[in-house]
């Protein structure tokens, strides 16, 4: 008699689970397998804009698990329940854990999944930043009873391999997009211009991110400033820097459109009316780009990316987007003048981009590289086989 094989159980634990978009990533692991997959989300969480509830959406394929979280306040000191200990308890054949390496709540994974379960961590850190006690601690511990751990960039796996994690160790996995609902559509840009009051043929220069100092707005104001073509401005976005950007927009009347408070949901369609996107980001001592998803989801709308040095931007652009200088803004002007002046310089950036997200960026590919990476885990394999992202 064949005796069938039982289903694999993977666990994925991680706040940002709290809000549904960010379970793509598990939906994606779960769609690419016959495994079934379990996510652990806190009940409840406090982000940047508000509180999130967990609120399993139709049609999930993972069974979503929402467990009480102390310390909530900050990322570093939060803790999940007793229910997660309970949870880690049952039959796994691999756990991941999608919590910075030195935060409390991934120390406490590391300590409660058996040492006879492959454990994976994720991270975004691309700075190599010293911890003090006891984070310090809790990122050696952690790295250490780590089997592997996905870096979510080049930039990333260095700072990691650099900290003396194991290259053998370490698996490059970037962020995915959705290329199905980010893709190009030109009546739902016609749309948006439309509701900002455009009409005609010219040029719009967009920014799409959180309006602070380290995301470039100052720099694009002032490039945009100096940019020797006629444009437009379409700002997306919110943060402290509002008041200083609208100070600005007003100087140019209806040459400028400031969206602050767009839905998830309704970025392709912003994306879309834009005919070059932006992306001045600026390091600072304590920052630097750890990857740049508003490249990846232009890219896959069909919008030509002009993004500074900084950070994850240049591996995440490769040659499908034109890579300047942070400090650079003569040569941003130059640059911009020249690509509104030239449509089909736009196009063929535009249709580089989309194939560069189609190909390497696409959710469903995103998905299958963590497979082949637990796979290989589960089955004792180097997972170097597992490969990453390009």
């Amino acid at each position: 008699m064949t005796r069938l094989r039982a289903r694999r159980r993977v666990l994925t634990i991680g706040h940002s689970y709290a809000v549904g978009v960010n379970r793509r990533l598990a939906e994606e692991i779960a769609r690419a397998s016959d495994w079934d997959v379990t996510v652990v989300a806190p009940e409840r969480f406090r982000g940047d804009f508000g509180w999130h509830h967990v609120e399993p959406a139709a049609g999930e394929r993972c069974t979503i698990e929402a467990v009480p979280l102390h310390f909530g306040r900050r990322v570093h000191t939060m803790l999940y329940g007793r229910a997660l200990t309970t949870l880690l308890r049952q039959r796994w054949d691999l756990v991941h854990c999608w919590e910075e390496p030195y935060v409390a709540a991934a120390a406490q994974v590391a300590a409660t999944t058996s040492p006879r379960v492959p454990l994976v961590f994720a991270t975004f850190q691309n700075i190599d930043k010293r911890y003090p006690p006891p984070f310090n601690w809790m990122e050696k511990y952690v790295l250490e009873r780590a089997d592997a751990v996905v870096a979510f960039g080049r930039t990333i796996a260095d700072v990691l391999v650099g900290r003396g994690f194991p290259a053998a160790r370490t698996c490059i996995i970037s962020p995915g997009v959705d290329v199905a609902s980010f893709s190009p559509n030109a009546a739902a840009g016609a749309g948006i211009r439309s509701r900002v009051g455009w009409s005609g043929d010219t040029p719009v220069v967009g920014f799409l991110g959180r309006f602070v100092p380290e995301k470039g707005l100052p720099a694009l104001m002032r490039i945009l400033d100096g940019t020797n073509a006629p444009w437009r401005a379409l700002l997306v976005g919110n943060g402290p820097l509002e008041a200083e950007v609208r100070a600005w927009a007003a100087k140019h009347g209806d040459r400028v459109a400031l969206a602050t408070t767009v839905a998830h949901d309704e970025v392709p369609a912003y994306l879309n009316a834009m005919d070059v996107l932006c992306a001045p980001s600026q390091s600072t001592r304590r920052w630097r780009e750890q990857f740049g998803r508003m490249i990846i989801e232009a890219f896959a709308c069909g919008v030509p990316v002009v993004a500074s040095e900084c950070g994850e931007i240049p591996h995440v652009v490769g040659d499908a987007g034109i890579v300047l200088g942070e400090r650079e803004e003569r040569r941003w002007s130059d640059t911009l003048a020249r690509l509104l002046e030239n449509p089909g310089d736009r196009g063929e950036l535009a249709a580089r981009g989309r194939e560069r997200a189609v190909s390497v960026f696409d959710w469903a590919k995103v998905g299958q590289r963590h497979v082949d990476l637990f796979s290989a885990m589960i089955d004792g394999r180097a997972i170097a086989a597992a490969g990453s992202a390009a």
